[in-house]
């Protein structure tokens, strides 16, 4: 069995350590806990790693955040991995920080990178799984807040919840999105 896991995020080193990029970094954290590492391939960076039989290839799309559709419907394709393996992990700003939501199909919540694999890939019959960035920014400063560092008290907790949203992805590789949501959600 093969499974696609995308990050979303945006390349360039000035967006590294923003609140957007929680994707790569949840897709970084994982390839590191299992000694794999990224290279460079068509429509971003690119690791795969085995467990438990079964083939999850990692993705971080080179197409910036709000076309990340292309990257995931060409990796789709060129790994033949069937769209019930398809999880992509991205922020969410109506979660507090570091909350777990896992679902196997959904709206976009007015997230531009889901809206823009939605439009690419036709529907939205995919799993996401969403990081809580928190929403304590002012009326208009959604693109600033988004776009900004994490606190000194998220960054502290971050290893741990790195950790855990790692654990999902496997899980959801090997036990399927229904009891993966059933054991992560709501931790």
């Amino acid at each position: 069995m093969k499974y696609l896991v995308v990050g979303l995020g945006n390349i360039g080193s000035e967006y590294a350590d923003t609140r957007h990029n929680i994707g790569f970094r949840v897709l970084d954290a994982l390839a590191e806990a299992s000694n794999v590492t990224f290279t460079t391939g068509r429509y971003g960076s690119v690791a795969e790693l085995r467990h438990k039989g079964r083939t999850i290839v990692l993705l971080k799309p080179s197409t910036y955040m709000n076309l990340s559709g292309k990257a995931v419907r060409y990796w789709l394709d060129a790994e033949r991995v069937p769209r019930e393996n398809l999880l992509v992990v991205s922020d969410d700003i109506a979660l507090p920080f570091g909350t777990f939501r896992m679902r196997a199909r959904g709206s976009e919540g007015g997230h531009n990178g889901l809206k823009n694999i939605t439009e690419m890939l036709g529907d939205n019959n995919y799993a996401r799984l969403r990081f809580g960035i928190g929403g304590d920014f002012a009326r208009g400063h959604q693109v600033d807040y988004v776009l900004g560092t994490f606190s000194d008290e998220e960054r502290k907790a971050m290893p741990e919840r790195l950790k855990l949203f790692g654990e999902a992805i496997l899980s959801f590789a090997t036990i399927g999105t229904d009891r993966t949501m059933n054991a992560f959600n709501n931790k």
